[in-house]
């Protein structure tokens, strides 16, 4: 078969309408869920199927292996590619100052203590973990720096250290290019906006891009938060939002239990507003805010 996958249409009984099972079969999608649950621990049931299809059709075209069970042929001893098709299933759609609480708490209440660390002998570690295209680490970083440009650059001088990480190697890119539309900016406080943005123009269009003061603070990693973490120092603040949605029961509560046991004590996890935390990390943290915990002395 050649050409473009959506060509397959006529009389067939798919589990896509109009492509023919020899494109993409039932066989094809439990193949797909369960490479994913093994390597990401990530849930694919039956009504993912055309997600599945849609999101990863246009690898198989690339590919130029003519369907579905040729290319996840290829996957066994291409890990490279395995990682795409994970990061392909996976919804990278976030955007600036999203979930404002999180951000009015962590002004409210732990960014003069942070400001104040940073400026002392000890550093600040943040960690957005799924940082997606980084709007996220963005957003938290201007709220850091603050509306006081001069005060600003000197905080940015200090001692902190910020971690952004994601599956997609991809979208790592993105985040770490970081330019986008210009209308992302318009759920950041104009005073932010004026700081820590630039304007620019991509693609000829309007856009903005964050401002090297930030960009020097943040340091991107590729990372699946499943796997091994290749680092041992402990964060002040985790940011991770909206990752554990894809994930198993069981995955969920490993990776919540890491995720506190690489917090400080007295350290802050933000989390999506549809997780929650469970299993044996529910000792470590203490609920202080919707969705945000904070890690005891244990």
């Amino acid at each position: 078969m050649h050409g473009n996958l959506a060509e397959h249409t006529g009389d067939v009984n798919g589990i896509v309408p109009g492509v023919s099972p020899q494109v993409y079969s039932q066989a094809d999608f439990i193949r797909i869920a369960a490479l994913v649950r093994r390597d990401a621990g990530i849930v694919l049931g039956d009504r993912k199927q055309m997600l599945a299809y849609t999101r990863l059709a246009p690898l198989v075209r690339e590919s130029g292996l003519g369907n579905f069970k040729n290319y996840l042929d290829t996957l066994e001893n291409d890990r490279a590619e395995a990682t795409r098709v994970i990061s392909a299933l996976t919804t990278n759609h976030t955007y600036f100052n999203r979930e404002p609480h999180h951000f009015e708490h962590f002004t409210t209440n732990l960014r003069n203590n942070l400001i104040a660390k940073a400026q002392g002998s000890d550093p600040v570690r943040i960690w957005s973990a799924g940082c997606s295209s980084g709007e996220e680490i963005w957003t938290l970083l201007m709220v850091l720096l603050g509306e006081d440009k001069n005060a600003g650059a000197r905080i940015a001088k200090s001692k902190v250290v910020a971690l952004a990480s994601d599956l997609s190697a991809d979208i790592v890119e993105a985040a770490k290019e970081a330019i986008y539309p210009k209308e992302g900016l318009d759920a950041v406080p104009a005073a932010l906006q004026k700081n820590w943005c630039n304007s620019v123009e991509k693609d000829g269009k309007p856009s903005f891009s964050i401002g090297p003061e930030l960009r020097k603070m943040v340091r991107f990693r590729q990372l699946n938060l499943l796997g091994p973490w290749p680092f041992t120092n402990h964060f002040d603040v985790i940011f991770c939002r909206n990752v554990m949605i894809y994930f198993d029961g069981p995955s969920k509560e490993r990776l919540v239990l890491r995720l506190a046991q690489q917090l400080h004590p007295g350290g802050f996890l933000y989390i999506g507003h549809s997780e929650r935390v469970v299993g044996d990390a529910a000792a470590l943290l203490n609920p202080v805010g919707p969705t945000i915990y904070q890690r005891n002395s244990r």
